[in-house]
């Protein structure tokens, strides 16, 4: 599967050869990134010789030509992203192939009948390549695992996670040492006695009202004319020891996934929803940043280390929030339990927030939905999650925790050797030149300025003036859309370069070391920097690795979520072809425009052949579709009434028709 050498390259000896990682797009064309041009080197799919999305090549150059992308081809597959592929298999004489899911992988895999291992037609699988031997040719493999048959719900959510590597269930050796740590989860008062004992403290976690795993809680304490706010957060690493087999199954995961039924969690239930879940009523072990905040909202001291805690009350962001709006003059609400812990911790965090705002903070206020599911897993009902200013409070003192953490090793590691400043840092660079162009130029066309700064630069607080631009308007969510998708993505990185969209100089992740590693990494690293540990250089080599690879996985995960998402948008929409609906148009391109639906974000598309009213054509300076006879222009952001056409599961493709005019 690796080395694969193509006939091209006996004839390339002395061409000059470039190597690097593949990207396919759905239409089968190959880009591979190279330093020495300007753009991607693109091969067309006739010339990718067996290279899959993700693989690591070796190209030669075809044609290098002013004005116009360098053309090349794969004469080399070094290294292979994945053997496995998920797909549904048709039977085929006395073999099944293997039709992908993944639009980008462009090969059917054929499988004889014994490597089936038991499945049938019209079933969805995981199966893997075990020899490729000529890009004329099919790959041949063998079944995995069968995932059940296809469009069922389970089969489709245990696909989403499948195609992307990740797995419900636990080896046993995790499981077994998950176990015996609960069984002797007995607390030593020696340990006790390490900590910094909290328990006295009102204490509280606030959380999605279906969450089965609380990392994070929250203490209020009037301390003279100043207040101690404690951010304590589960202190996993204290269980899950390096080289032990819960640490190699958390470091290969590196994330928990989210789907719209499910968790899979990053660590055995034993622990995610137990020993470390911060539950009420109940003494846990924390790993605390506490912080002595002014009148003024400014922490005037700040403490970091090992603590032990009992959370007095599990509040759901619903219910903090009712309290929260209690009138107390009618309501007597200064008398209920954690109203004036609420009450002050909302007062500093808009202080905090509007402090962020004012440096260059992004907002993205997303859009999220959420179903409502049948037994059987069948969605009865859709809609967009309510962002709750709760929500915005946790996230608000989690972003004080993660930035203070941040900036204490960065300031506690200045004029040392290279070796103690062993960090993750989470880093959000600046918005790529030519996709910020793309921007400016997509916003100028719906009638939007970004700004006159210098090209191909932006400030976060040029950003955040356009948010205020298009707030309240049709089309805040297509704008905020589309800047996001022009920023670069957040990765962990131990070079520090800054982040962004918070406006922040040093940030790292601190708070959710239940579902994410690198937070367990900076457990690893504070704590060594306060008992004055010094950091081995295996150590640091490791956490590189494993910054990158979490990297990797998060975008897996994220992909995974959105998976099941579109699957539950389009199964929701089966049986409501021939209604009509609102929606907004997202994006415009030669053969149509796609819509999003108003209530359940489904997005669709509006093909150029159902246009029957007028001759249309794409306007690509104002991403518009204008007709020839009547003028008539449907732009990015405009308000439509469309009728359902179609909704297929299989394809997750919903087609839409415009209502008449």
């Amino acid at each position: 599967m690796t080395n694969a050498q193509s006939p091209a390259k006996k004839n390339a000896k002395k061409a000059a050869l470039f190597s690097g990682i593949i990207a396919l797009t759905r239409r089968g064309v190959g880009y591979v990134p190279c330093d020495q041009f300007e753009q991607d080197i693109e091969i067309a799919p006739e010339h990718l010789y067996m290279a899959l999305h993700g693989d690591e090549v070796e190209v030669e150059i075809l044609h290098r030509g002013r004005g116009y992308r360098t053309q090349g081809r794969v004469v080399r597959v070094l290294s292979r992203a994945e053997d496995t592929h998920v797909g549904v298999l048709k039977k085929d004489e006395e073999m099944f192939t293997l039709i992908p899911d993944n639009p980008r992988m462009y090969a059917h895999i054929r499988i004889p009948q014994e490597s089936a291992e038991g499945a049938h037609e019209g079933d969805k699988v995981l199966a893997r390549i075990l020899q490729w031997s000529s890009a004329r040719t099919s790959p041949i493999g063998k079944v995995v695992r069968r995932l059940g048959k296809a469009g069922e719900h389970e089969t489709e959510m245990q696909a989403a996670l499948a195609s992307r590597g990740f797995e419900s269930i636990f080896p046993p050796d995790v499981l077994g040492e998950a176990a015996s740590i609960v069984l002797h989860r007995e607390v030593s008062d020696a340990e006790i006695q390490k900590r910094r004992d909290m328990r006295r403290a009102a204490t509280f976690t606030i959380d999605p009202e279906d969450a089965k795993d609380f990392d994070d809680a929250i203490s209020v304490k009037k301390d003279g004319d100043k207040w101690e706010i404690g951010i304590h957060i589960a202190d996993v690493t204290h269980y899950v020891k390096p080289g032990s087999a819960l640490d190699r199954e958390a470091q290969r995961r590196a994330t928990s996934v989210y789907l719209v039924d499910r968790t899979v969690p990053m660590l055995p239930e034993d622990l995610s929803n137990d020993i470390c879940s911060l539950v009420p009523n109940e003494d846990r072990l924390t790993f605390s940043a506490i912080f002595t905040i002014d009148s003024a909202g400014e922490v005037c001291a700040r403490w970091f280390g090992r603590s032990i805690i009992r959370s007095q009350k599990r509040f759901s962001y619903r219910e903090a929030q009712d309290l929260l709006d209690l009138q107390k003059s009618k309501t007597g609400a200064e008398n209920a339990s954690f109203y004036k812990e609420l009450s002050v911790l909302q007062k500093f965090a808009s202080i905090m927030r509007a402090k962020r705002e004012k440096q260059g903070a992004l907002s993205f206020e997303t859009d999220e939905v959420k179903f409502e599911l049948d037994e059987k897993g069948k969605p009865l009902r859709v809609q967009v999650k309510e962002r709750l200013e709760t929500m915005k409070i946790i996230e608000d003192w989690m972003l004080l925790a993660n930035r203070e953490v941040a900036e204490h090793i960065a300031n506690s590691c200045k004029g040392t050797s290279p070796l103690a400043r062993a960090f993750i840092y989470r880093i959000h660079d600046s918005p790529d030149p030519d996709k910020l162009e793309e921007l400016r130029i997509f916003l100028r066309a719906i009638g939007y300025d970004l700004g006159k700064g210098t090209p191909g630069q932006i400030s976060s607080k040029d950003i955040n003036k356009l948010f205020n631009d298009v707030r309240g308007k049709p089309e805040e969510s297509l704008v905020q859309m589309a800047t996001l998708r022009s920023m670069a993505k957040a990765v962990y990185s131990q070079k520090n370069i800054g982040h962004f969209s918070l406006s922040f100089k040093h940030y790292t992740h601190f708070t959710s070391p239940i579902r994410r590693y690198p937070d367990m990494i900076v457990h690893r690293i504070l704590a060594a920097h306060l008992d004055g540990t010094q950091i081995a250089k295996r150590e640091i080599d490791a956490y590189r690795k494993a910054a990158v690879h979490a990297s990797e996985r998060e975008v897996e995960a994220v992909e995974a979520e959105r998976e099941s998402i579109k699957f539950k948008q389009v199964e929701y929409m089966q049986d409501k072809v021939g209604k009509t609906f609102t929606g907004i148009i997202t994006g415009i391109i030669e053969n149509g425009m796609f819509v999003s639906e108003n209530e359940t974000k489904a997005e669709g598309m509006v093909r150029l052949s159902s246009l029957s009213d007028d001759y249309y054509r794409y306007d690509k300076k104002l991403y518009a579709l204008i007709g020839a006879r009547t003028k008539k222009i449907y732009r990015l952001g405009d308000t439509v009434r469309v009728i359902l056409k179609e909704a297929d599961v299989e394809d997750r493709r919903i087609d839409w028709e415009i209502v008449p005019r």
